[in-house]
């Protein structure tokens, strides 16, 4: 009886925590859909509450003045080349460290880990230096290959983590079928692998998506500008207006927050999944 009460206790506390969590994590976001359906004029009397007049104009009036069509297409083109890029090599070089073994993979890994520890920042001098020497500042495969790189090593990593996991004896069979490398690794290890992928994919799409200090440095063309830097151009043109600046950041977090809640469960699955061995 004691244990049973106990346990509950401990399990309402839990849900305290957690509820308390959870609204730190969504209060901000549900004061900023507010703001940016609420007319200017009421920001000085309710900056915080529940708009008393619905202005949707807001939305298309930030997505005209900022021109986000072409924003939009700046960025998707971004990530979906990045996500092509990072997980074809990320995946190739996971399936030989799990599964091929080649001699020196300890210290690749070890490299791996180095790699993800050091500041992004420490490479912009001489990738600017190196760009601008290959002709590719202001291009998106200039961006593309960048942000490969960057997300490579923790891509790798994790997709090596589940992979490793994977039966053994499903790889034997197919190599007693004839199956050569490229083979296991298509027909195998990537159809097992999809939440993995999906996990590393959602995780290094944020990434792109939201950064702004190498598309600041390397895409100066502001036809070409992806979303993150255009959102601060645009803040710093309408300062003023809360209402479209407001709206102009609901239209930036919208997609990658549509997409987590659609694939949250196939992402935990991805994380939990790859931290389990490895």
């Amino acid at each position: 009886m004691i244990v049973a009460k106990y346990r509950k206790s401990e399990l309402v506390s839990n849900y305290l925590i957690l509820s308390m969590f959870a609204l730190f994590a969504i209060l901000p976001l549900i004061l900023l859909f507010f703001n940016s359906i609420k007319p200017q004029e009421e920001f000085g009397i309710n900056p915080l509450g529940f708009p008393s007049e619905i202005r949707l104009q807001n939305f298309s009036d930030a997505w005209i003045l900022g021109g986000y069509a072409q924003i939009f297409y700046n960025s998707i083109k971004l990530v979906v080349g990045t996500l092509i890029l990072c997980l074809s090599t990320s995946g190739l070089a996971a399936f030989s460290l799990s599964r091929l073994s080649p001699k020196g993979s300890s210290a690749f890994m070890i490299y791996l880990l180095v790699g993800i520890s050091i500041p992004a920042q420490m490479f912009i001098l001489p990738l600017f230096l190196l760009w601008k020497n290959l002709g590719l500042m202001n291009t998106h495969i200039g961006l593309i290959i960048i942000y490969s790189g960057l997300n490579a090593p923790f891509a790798t990593f994790l997709i090596r983590s589940y992979m490793i996991q994977l039966p053994s004896e499903l790889f034997d069979a197919a190599k007693i079928d004839g199956a050569n490398t490229l083979q296991l690794f298509i027909k195998v290890a990537l159809p097992l692998s999809w939440p993995v992928f999906l996990t590393t994919g959602l995780v290094v799409g944020l990434a792109v998506w939201n950064e702004f200090l190498f598309a600041l440095t390397f895409m100066q063309d502001e036809a070409s500008k992806p979303i993150a830097t255009i959102l601060f151009a645009f803040q710093s043109r309408f300062e003023n207006d809360w209402g479209l600046v407001s709206a102009s950041a609901v239209m930036m977090v919208a997609p990658i927050a549509i997409l987590f809640m659609l694939f949250q469960r196939q992402f935990i699955a991805g994380i939990t999944s790859g931290s389990t061995k490895g």
